[in-house]
């Protein structure tokens, strides 16, 4: 088997493990971007003008303290995933760089002939 015939299945593999990297980095900022809906979501205050000024403000008070905790929580959820989100960068990179690599020497074996 001549080495152009070797570099097709690898082609083929290279282009393969590209797309999953890739669609591994779609996932991993589209769950990004609902976290980051989730958090700018909590930021829109509540209507509490249908009730007295006292149960308005204890109903705003208790909102607060419950989007601050739910705040927190989604903000770690966030870091975790833009590590993530890094780390798919960085394999969806390195799959490119192969599958470039590769495309390269395939072209080169064949213009050789």
């Amino acid at each position: 088997m001549t080495s152009a015939k070797k570099l097709g299945p690898l082609q083929q593999i290279a282009d393969v493990i590209l797309d999953q990297r890739l669609l591994a980095l779609r996932a991993a900022n589209a769950a990004r971007q609902d976290t980051e809906r989730k958090i700018a979501s909590l930021e829109v205050p509540g209507c509490w003008d249908a009730c007295s000024l006292q149960s308005s403000a204890k109903a705003e008070m208790l909102y607060q303290s419950w989007a601050d905790t739910r705040r927190k929580d989604l903000n770690l959820h966030l870091a975790k995933q833009t590590v993530a989100k890094i780390e798919a960068e960085d394999a969806a990179r390195l799959a490119f760089s192969r599958h470039t690599a590769l495309s390269k020497l395939s072209l080169q074996k064949r213009t050789q002939r």
